[in-house]
């Protein structure tokens, strides 16, 4: 008896566990749905039964037909993105009923107008000092090369011999007027003398 006892609850236990073997666990869409999960279910790699959240609002947003139709007219290997891409565009909804995504992008958008512009300002302001120092090291190299041509006025030429020439005949032909002078002076003087003495 004890024997029959434990068979059958051996047995028990036997069908037990062939009846969890053999039914598979339901993905999270087949699960939502209330519908058995097949073996080829198009839901099941990419909505697993234990994020029943994420099937949850692409089903509210797009709807399990529409999405059962986007995957199947995918190739298998596009699939995993399409549904990356349905997941986060639901949950933005979800957030923002208005704009969904939208929203999101376009509040991107600003930060990076916001950070195009600052780094604009950023770069003109090197610019800036770049120019200043530039002109700073300018001013100093000008004004140390211009002390540098800083000098005394040169002497003046030396006479040259065409000038030495040209003074010793004015003050020759000067000295031959004077004595000119002198002689037409005395010979004057001496004939005016002379007449009145003749008289």
């Amino acid at each position: 008896m004890m024997m029959g006892i434990s068979k059958e609850g051996g047995g028990g236990g036997g069908g037990g566990g062939r009846k969890q073997g053999g039914g598979a666990s339901p993905c999270a869409a087949c699960k939502l749905l209330r519908r058995r999960c097949a073996r080829e279910c198009v839901f099941a790699p990419y909505f697993p039964a234990d994020e029943p959240l994420k099937f949850a609002s692409v089903h509210k947003v797009f709807g399990a037909s529409n999405v059962n139709k986007m995957l199947q007219d995918l190739p298998e290997h596009q699939r995993g993105d399409a549904v990356s891409s349905m997941v986060y565009e639901a949950n933005a909804r979800v957030r923002d009923p208005i704009y969904g995504c939208v929203g999101a992008i376009s509040s991107l958008q600003q930060q990076i107008d916001t950070l195009r512009t600052q780094l604009a300002i950023s770069q003109a302001e090197v610019v800036h000092l770049r120019m200043r120092q530039a002109m700073s090291n300018s001013g100093s190299g000008i004004t140390s090369s211009e002390e540098d041509d800083v000098s005394p006025p040169p002497p003046p030429p030396p006479p040259s011999h065409h000038d030495d020439h040209h003074n010793h005949r004015h003050h020759h032909q000067t000295r031959f007027l004077f004595s000119m002078d002198m002689v037409m002076d005395q010979s004057t003087t001496w004939g005016s003398g002379h007449c009145g003495y003749a008289i």
